[in-house]
Protein backbone atom coordinates (compact mmCIF):
# COMPACT_ATOMS: atom_id res chain seq x y z
CA UNK A 1 0.00 0.00 0.00
CA UNK A 2 1.15 3.43 -0.89
CA UNK A 3 2.36 5.65 2.24
CA UNK A 4 1.96 9.17 2.40
CA UNK A 5 4.37 11.28 4.29
CA UNK A 6 4.56 14.54 5.44
CA UNK A 7 7.91 17.29 5.37
CA UNK A 8 8.49 15.93 9.04
CA UNK A 9 8.56 12.06 7.96
CA UNK A 10 5.44 11.81 9.44
CA UNK A 11 3.46 8.76 7.91
CA UNK A 12 -0.07 9.99 7.52
CA UNK A 13 -3.18 7.81 7.44
CA UNK A 14 -5.38 9.13 8.92
CA UNK A 15 -8.50 11.40 7.76
CA UNK A 16 -11.23 13.20 9.92
CA UNK A 17 -14.23 14.16 8.00
CA UNK A 18 -16.48 16.73 9.38
CA UNK A 19 -20.15 16.09 7.76
CA UNK A 20 -21.54 18.65 9.53
CA UNK A 21 -21.75 21.56 11.35
CA UNK A 22 -24.67 21.00 13.08
CA UNK A 23 -25.13 20.20 16.21
CA UNK A 24 -28.24 19.70 19.10
CA UNK A 25 -26.08 20.63 22.22
CA UNK A 26 -25.23 23.87 22.69
CA UNK A 27 -21.63 23.00 25.14
CA UNK A 28 -20.46 26.59 26.83
CA UNK A 29 -16.69 25.62 25.53
CA UNK A 30 -18.05 25.40 21.67
CA UNK A 31 -20.51 27.80 21.37
CA UNK A 32 -22.86 30.09 22.62
CA UNK A 33 -26.43 29.55 23.28
CA UNK A 34 -28.13 30.95 20.55
CA UNK A 35 -25.64 28.83 18.30
CA UNK A 36 -23.39 30.14 15.45
CA UNK A 37 -23.79 31.31 11.70
CA UNK A 38 -24.01 27.87 9.80
CA UNK A 39 -22.56 27.12 6.44
CA UNK A 40 -25.08 26.99 3.87
CA UNK A 41 -26.85 23.45 2.56
CA UNK A 42 -25.29 24.37 -0.75
CA UNK A 43 -21.77 24.80 0.59
CA UNK A 44 -22.03 21.43 2.56
CA UNK A 45 -20.33 18.56 0.46
CA UNK A 46 -22.72 15.51 -0.64
CA UNK A 47 -22.31 12.07 1.06
CA UNK A 48 -20.65 11.42 -2.91
CA UNK A 49 -18.39 13.96 -2.83
CA UNK A 50 -17.18 12.38 0.42
CA UNK A 51 -16.79 9.38 -0.96
CA UNK A 52 -15.03 10.15 -3.57
CA UNK A 53 -11.96 11.89 -1.77
CA UNK A 54 -12.01 8.44 0.26
CA UNK A 55 -11.79 6.65 -2.43
CA UNK A 56 -8.96 8.57 -4.25
CA UNK A 57 -7.49 9.20 -0.48
CA UNK A 58 -7.85 5.79 0.49
CA UNK A 59 -5.39 4.43 -2.82
CA UNK A 60 -2.89 7.13 -2.23
CA UNK A 61 -2.63 5.56 1.54
CA UNK A 62 -4.96 6.95 3.72
CA UNK A 63 -6.71 3.56 5.65
CA UNK A 64 -8.54 5.14 9.23
CA UNK A 65 -11.60 7.61 8.46
CA UNK A 66 -13.58 9.25 11.41
CA UNK A 67 -16.77 10.86 10.81
CA UNK A 68 -17.13 14.05 13.05
CA UNK A 69 -18.86 16.91 13.40
CA UNK A 70 -21.16 19.54 15.03
CA UNK A 71 -22.71 15.79 15.32
CA UNK A 72 -22.71 13.49 12.42
CA UNK A 73 -25.57 12.07 14.24
CA UNK A 74 -28.02 14.95 13.14
CA UNK A 75 -27.39 14.08 9.17
CA UNK A 76 -29.58 12.03 7.48
CA UNK A 77 -28.72 9.38 5.72
CA UNK A 78 -25.89 8.85 8.28
CA UNK A 79 -26.09 4.63 8.24
CA UNK A 80 -26.00 4.07 4.49
CA UNK A 81 -23.27 6.57 4.33
CA UNK A 82 -21.27 4.14 6.72
CA UNK A 83 -22.11 1.37 4.96
CA UNK A 84 -20.63 3.03 2.02
CA UNK A 85 -17.82 4.18 3.79
CA UNK A 86 -17.40 0.73 4.64
CA UNK A 87 -16.59 -1.02 1.16
CA UNK A 88 -13.89 1.59 -0.18
CA UNK A 89 -11.02 -0.30 -0.81
CA UNK A 90 -7.54 0.48 1.48
CA UNK A 91 -9.79 2.05 4.51
CA UNK A 92 -8.94 -0.73 7.24
CA UNK A 93 -10.76 1.62 10.04
CA UNK A 94 -14.15 3.25 10.60
CA UNK A 95 -14.86 5.46 13.35
CA UNK A 96 -16.87 7.96 14.48
CA UNK A 97 -17.02 10.80 17.14
CA UNK A 98 -20.90 11.67 18.63
CA UNK A 99 -22.31 13.48 21.37
CA UNK A 100 -24.01 10.57 22.10
CA UNK A 101 -27.94 12.21 22.12
CA UNK A 102 -28.96 9.83 19.02
CA UNK A 103 -26.50 7.30 19.79
CA UNK A 104 -28.98 4.84 21.15
CA UNK A 105 -31.25 5.05 18.04
CA UNK A 106 -28.32 4.54 15.74
CA UNK A 107 -25.61 2.11 17.15
CA UNK A 108 -27.49 -1.16 15.79
CA UNK A 109 -27.57 0.34 12.39
CA UNK A 110 -24.10 2.02 12.75
CA UNK A 111 -22.66 -1.46 13.36
CA UNK A 112 -24.03 -3.46 11.35
CA UNK A 113 -23.17 -0.96 8.42
CA UNK A 114 -19.51 -1.68 9.55
CA UNK A 115 -18.64 1.36 12.04
CA UNK A 116 -15.93 -0.14 14.02
CA UNK A 117 -15.61 2.03 17.05
CA UNK A 118 -16.79 5.07 18.53
CA UNK A 119 -15.91 8.12 21.14
CA UNK A 120 -18.85 9.71 22.84
CA UNK A 121 -18.00 13.57 24.14
CA UNK A 122 -19.35 13.34 28.01
CA UNK A 123 -17.92 16.21 30.18
CA UNK A 124 -19.68 15.00 33.49
CA UNK A 125 -21.68 12.29 35.03
CA UNK A 126 -23.81 14.63 36.50
CA UNK A 127 -27.06 15.17 35.41
CA UNK A 128 -27.99 18.64 36.30
CA UNK A 129 -23.81 20.32 35.57
CA UNK A 130 -24.38 18.51 32.14
CA UNK A 131 -27.79 20.66 31.40
CA UNK A 132 -25.09 23.55 32.72
CA UNK A 133 -22.61 22.31 30.28
CA UNK A 134 -24.38 21.95 27.13
CA UNK A 135 -27.38 23.63 28.05
CA UNK A 136 -29.78 20.92 26.99
CA UNK A 137 -31.41 17.59 29.54
CA UNK A 138 -29.75 15.35 27.76
CA UNK A 139 -27.44 13.64 30.10
CA UNK A 140 -29.61 9.89 30.34
CA UNK A 141 -30.09 9.76 26.19
CA UNK A 142 -26.26 10.29 26.08
CA UNK A 143 -25.67 7.41 28.67
CA UNK A 144 -28.15 5.43 27.29
CA UNK A 145 -26.36 5.45 24.04
CA UNK A 146 -22.83 4.51 25.68
CA UNK A 147 -24.67 1.27 26.72
CA UNK A 148 -26.02 0.71 23.71
CA UNK A 149 -22.88 1.15 22.07
CA UNK A 150 -21.08 -1.54 24.62
CA UNK A 151 -24.23 -3.92 24.21
CA UNK A 152 -24.16 -3.71 20.22
CA UNK A 153 -20.35 -4.63 20.52
CA UNK A 154 -18.81 -1.48 18.89
CA UNK A 155 -15.12 -1.80 20.37
CA UNK A 156 -13.62 0.11 21.75
CA UNK A 157 -16.64 2.74 23.55
CA UNK A 158 -14.60 5.01 24.44
CA UNK A 159 -15.46 9.10 26.09
CA UNK A 160 -13.89 11.65 25.67
CA UNK A 161 -13.65 14.19 29.16
CA UNK A 162 -12.55 17.60 28.46
CA UNK A 163 -11.25 18.54 31.87
CA UNK A 164 -12.26 21.98 32.70
CA UNK A 165 -10.54 23.34 35.95
CA UNK A 166 -13.46 24.64 38.21
CA UNK A 167 -16.19 22.79 36.12
CA UNK A 168 -15.99 18.87 36.45
CA UNK A 169 -12.29 18.28 37.63
CA UNK A 170 -14.08 17.52 40.88
CA UNK A 171 -15.67 14.25 39.04
CA UNK A 172 -12.16 12.86 37.51
CA UNK A 173 -12.10 10.10 40.44
CA UNK A 174 -16.04 9.25 39.55
CA UNK A 175 -14.59 8.45 35.63
CA UNK A 176 -11.97 6.57 36.59
CA UNK A 177 -14.20 4.22 38.66
CA UNK A 178 -16.09 3.67 35.21
CA UNK A 179 -13.02 1.60 33.86
CA UNK A 180 -13.35 -0.66 36.87
CA UNK A 181 -16.78 -1.78 36.27
CA UNK A 182 -17.20 -1.62 32.23
CA UNK A 183 -15.43 -1.90 29.35
CA UNK A 184 -14.70 1.74 28.42
CA UNK A 185 -11.85 3.83 27.77
CA UNK A 186 -11.96 7.37 29.44
CA UNK A 187 -10.07 9.76 28.14
CA UNK A 188 -9.19 13.01 30.06
CA UNK A 189 -8.32 16.06 27.53
CA UNK A 190 -6.97 19.33 28.82
CA UNK A 191 -9.19 22.56 28.04
CA UNK A 192 -7.82 24.23 24.61
CA UNK A 193 -9.21 26.85 22.47
CA UNK A 194 -11.77 25.85 20.22
CA UNK A 195 -11.83 29.05 17.99
CA UNK A 196 -15.17 30.88 20.04
CA UNK A 197 -13.32 33.74 21.73
CA UNK A 198 -14.16 31.17 25.91
CA UNK A 199 -9.63 30.42 26.02
CA UNK A 200 -8.75 30.67 29.74
CA UNK A 201 -5.49 29.55 30.38
CA UNK A 202 -6.39 29.13 33.86
CA UNK A 203 -9.01 26.55 33.15
CA UNK A 204 -6.58 23.99 32.20
CA UNK A 205 -6.30 21.14 34.03
CA UNK A 206 -3.16 19.31 33.79
CA UNK A 207 -2.94 15.71 33.06
CA UNK A 208 -0.02 15.19 35.66
CA UNK A 209 -2.70 16.85 37.87
CA UNK A 210 -5.57 14.70 36.66
CA UNK A 211 -3.18 11.31 37.34
CA UNK A 212 -2.15 12.32 40.56
CA UNK A 213 -5.88 11.96 41.67
CA UNK A 214 -6.75 8.85 39.87
CA UNK A 215 -3.48 7.26 41.71
CA UNK A 216 -5.53 7.58 44.82
CA UNK A 217 -7.70 4.56 43.91
CA UNK A 218 -5.46 2.24 42.32
CA UNK A 219 -2.37 1.88 40.29
CA UNK A 220 -1.78 2.96 36.78
CA UNK A 221 -0.52 0.45 34.47
CA UNK A 222 0.93 1.69 31.54
CA UNK A 223 0.07 -0.02 28.14
CA UNK A 224 2.44 0.17 25.09
CA UNK A 225 4.82 1.32 27.62
CA UNK A 226 3.52 4.54 27.93
CA UNK A 227 3.72 5.51 24.10
CA UNK A 228 1.28 7.86 23.01
CA UNK A 229 -0.95 5.98 20.70
CA UNK A 230 -3.17 8.43 18.73
CA UNK A 231 -3.30 11.17 20.77
CA UNK A 232 -3.12 9.65 24.13
CA UNK A 233 -0.89 8.10 26.33
CA UNK A 234 -2.92 5.06 27.99
CA UNK A 235 -2.84 3.42 31.44
CA UNK A 236 -5.61 0.64 33.10
CA UNK A 237 -6.25 0.89 36.83
CA UNK A 238 -4.87 -2.78 38.10
CA UNK A 239 -7.16 -4.85 37.24
CA UNK A 240 -9.72 -2.82 35.62
CA UNK A 241 -11.36 -4.33 32.30
CA UNK A 242 -11.23 -0.12 30.66
CA UNK A 243 -8.80 1.84 30.64
CA UNK A 244 -7.53 5.40 30.94
CA UNK A 245 -6.01 7.52 28.52
CA UNK A 246 -4.38 11.51 28.72
CA UNK A 247 -4.30 13.60 25.89
CA UNK A 248 -2.41 16.77 26.76
CA UNK A 249 -2.62 19.08 23.92
CA UNK A 250 -1.31 22.44 26.64
CA UNK A 251 1.07 20.39 28.90
CA UNK A 252 2.89 18.13 26.78
CA UNK A 253 1.77 17.96 22.96
CA UNK A 254 1.63 15.26 20.72
CA UNK A 255 2.59 16.81 17.20
CA UNK A 256 5.56 14.61 16.79
CA UNK A 257 3.39 11.61 16.09
CA UNK A 258 0.31 12.97 14.38
CA UNK A 259 -0.96 11.26 11.72
CA UNK A 260 -4.00 13.05 10.46
CA UNK A 261 -5.42 15.39 8.48
CA UNK A 262 -8.96 16.94 8.24
CA UNK A 263 -11.84 17.73 5.59
CA UNK A 264 -14.44 20.33 6.93
CA UNK A 265 -18.09 20.07 5.96
CA UNK A 266 -17.76 22.49 3.20
CA UNK A 267 -14.44 20.83 1.66
CA UNK A 268 -11.49 22.64 2.53
CA UNK A 269 -8.69 20.42 3.78
CA UNK A 270 -6.71 21.16 6.51
CA UNK A 271 -3.23 19.73 7.52
CA UNK A 272 -3.44 21.23 11.36
CA UNK A 273 -6.47 21.82 14.01
CA UNK A 274 -4.67 24.84 15.24
CA UNK A 275 -4.42 26.33 12.05
CA UNK A 276 -6.05 28.33 9.29
CA UNK A 277 -4.23 26.83 6.61
CA UNK A 278 -6.38 24.89 4.04
CA UNK A 279 -7.23 23.85 0.73
CA UNK A 280 -10.80 24.04 -0.82
CA UNK A 281 -11.34 20.74 -2.60
CA UNK A 282 -14.92 21.78 -4.24
CA UNK A 283 -14.21 23.40 -7.19
CA UNK A 284 -12.56 19.99 -8.03
CA UNK A 285 -14.92 17.98 -7.29
CA UNK A 286 -18.05 19.73 -8.27
CA UNK A 287 -15.93 21.82 -11.65
CA UNK A 288 -14.77 18.15 -12.93
CA UNK A 289 -11.26 17.87 -11.34
CA UNK A 290 -9.67 14.50 -11.82
CA UNK A 291 -8.66 12.08 -9.61
CA UNK A 292 -4.80 13.38 -9.67
CA UNK A 293 -5.55 16.59 -9.28
CA UNK A 294 -6.42 15.76 -5.69
CA UNK A 295 -4.14 13.55 -5.03
CA UNK A 296 -1.88 16.57 -5.95
CA UNK A 297 -3.49 19.34 -3.44
CA UNK A 298 -3.37 16.32 -1.23
CA UNK A 299 0.55 16.75 -1.66
CA UNK A 300 -0.22 20.34 -0.82
CA UNK A 301 -1.64 20.28 2.78
CA UNK A 302 0.93 17.61 3.66
CA UNK A 303 3.76 19.89 2.44
CA UNK A 304 2.07 22.35 4.39
CA UNK A 305 1.54 20.18 7.73
CA UNK A 306 3.13 22.02 10.33
CA UNK A 307 5.79 20.14 13.03
CA UNK A 308 3.57 21.36 15.91
CA UNK A 309 0.77 23.83 16.81
CA UNK A 310 1.86 26.75 18.85
CA UNK A 311 -0.98 27.03 21.46
CA UNK A 312 0.93 27.40 24.44
CA UNK A 313 2.79 30.26 22.33
CA UNK A 314 2.38 33.87 23.30
CA UNK A 315 1.43 34.67 19.91
CA UNK A 316 -0.87 32.22 19.71
CA UNK A 317 -4.07 33.14 17.51
CA UNK A 318 -7.32 30.99 18.03
CA UNK A 319 -8.86 29.66 14.87
CA UNK A 320 -10.95 31.59 12.78
CA UNK A 321 -13.39 28.85 12.10
CA UNK A 322 -15.02 27.29 15.48
CA UNK A 323 -14.84 23.76 16.64
CA UNK A 324 -18.22 22.40 14.67
CA UNK A 325 -17.19 23.97 11.80
CA UNK A 326 -13.87 21.77 11.74
CA UNK A 327 -14.09 18.36 13.39
CA UNK A 328 -12.77 17.89 16.86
Amino acid sequence: MPVLKDQYHRVIDYLRISITDRCNLRCRYCMPEEGIPLISHTDILRYEEMLRVVNVYAGAGISKVRLTGGEPLVRRGIVDFVHRLAQVPGLTDLSMTSNGVLLKEFAGSLKAAGLARINVSLDTLNPEKFRHITRRDKFHDVWAGIEKALTVGLSPVKINVVTINGTNHDEILDFARLTQRLPLAVRFIEYMPTGNGHWDNDLVFTASKIREIIEEVGELVSINGGKITGPAIRYRLRGAPGEIGFINPISSHFCETCNRIRLTPDGHLRPCLFSDDEFDLKPLLRGGGEDQQLIEVLRKVLARKPKQHEITDVQFKKCQRGMSAIGG
